[in-house]
């Protein structure tokens, strides 16, 4: 299938998926019912919205949500707020008056208390509030950007990884708390004269932040065993097969993981690779302490059909 095929496939479905969170702000919209209205799945539709359209799927129901409840207040004003907040899909007033006051400043009852004219930029009706779609323009853009930058740093190869037989401990919690796993492998690694210039360690996600509460996201601290070695404790082992990978071998800051993700999915997107059921990994060849700009060399590793 051809790329300018792919896109407007992609664009039509896209825009379906809009189409539905506009038309059903006051229903409960999950990740999982919006993908599967545009006929894709949570992890491939939340990572090709967010770089389409620059904004995550839960941050654009919130805007919309909040445009919508902005647009009531100002022409609507028989409605009473807690009316206007169930309309626009909030069950709980406190957490509509925060959300309002974060997006525009003042409170809802301070935006409905001042003149229209005040707010005429922010909406003028109803019916025409803030409708979105995605332009042919608009993705092909957006989605070069991010293979662009992906370009500039390294040249994604589609490869098989070779066998990796892991020692892995096990986390849940938000992604920046993984280090404490990597502590207690390193600790439990040492003595064992595992920790070298040689020694790789292995992040694999098992769940996606998009999708999942930070707070739930399970990975796995992974260290790379280049001969048996009886395990105890909580370490345990795990063997990745050879996989078909996307693998972008790259040289990063920690704040550039994302976009680096980002890219290299644009990059599966772009050439018709579909992703497998095997969760991604990272790979690292470094410690980024030890580098001079404090980067690491890492290879992401996107698992495909």
């Amino acid at each position: 299938m051809n790329s300018d095929k792919i896109a407007k496939e992609n664009i039509a479905r896209l825009n379906t998926a809009i189409e539905f969170i506009e038309n059903n702000l006051s229903e409960k919209l999950s990740l999982e019912i919006i993908a599967e209205k545009a006929h894709f799945s949570p992890f491939h539709f939340h990572r090709l919205f967010k770089i389409v359209v620059n904004e995550t799927v839960h941050n654009f129901i919130n805007r919309k949500r909040i445009e919508k409840s902005a647009a009531y207040l100002l022409y609507q004003k028989e409605k009473n707020i807690t009316e206007i907040a169930e309309t626009v899909g909030y069950s709980n007033l406190s957490a509509f008056s925060k959300s309002f006051k974060k997006f525009y400043g003042i409170s809802p009852n301070k935006f409905k208390e001042d003149s229209p004219e005040k707010y005429s930029k922010i909406c003028k009706t109803e019916s025409n509030i803030g409708k979105v779609s995605v332009t042919f323009q608009q993705y092909i853009c957006n989605i070069n950007n991010a293979i662009n930058w992906l370009s500039m740093k390294t040249s994604p190869e589609i490869k098989k990884t070779p066998r990796l037989d892991l020692a892995t401990i096990s986390y849940k919690g938000k992604m920046e708390g993984i280090g404490s796993a990597y502590n207690r492998l390193v600790k439990w690694a040492t003595p064992k004269g595992l920790i070298n210039e040689q020694t790789n360690m292995v992040t694999i996600y098992h769940d996606s932040p998009k999708i999942t509460d930070p707070n739930n996201l399970r990975m796995s601290a992974c260290l790379v065993l280049k001969e048996p070695i009886e395990l105890d404790g909580e370490v345990n082992l795990k063997i990745l097969s050879p996989t078909k990978c996307i693998v972008s071998r790259l040289e990063i800051t920690p704040f550039q993981f994302q976009q680096a993700w980002e890219s290299s999915f644009a990059f599966m997107i772009e050439n018709g690779y579909k992703k497998s059921e095997i969760d991604p990994f990272e790979i690292y060849y470094n410690n980024a302490a030890e580098h001079p700009e404090n980067k690491f060399i890492v290879d992401l590793c996107i698992p495909i059909l």
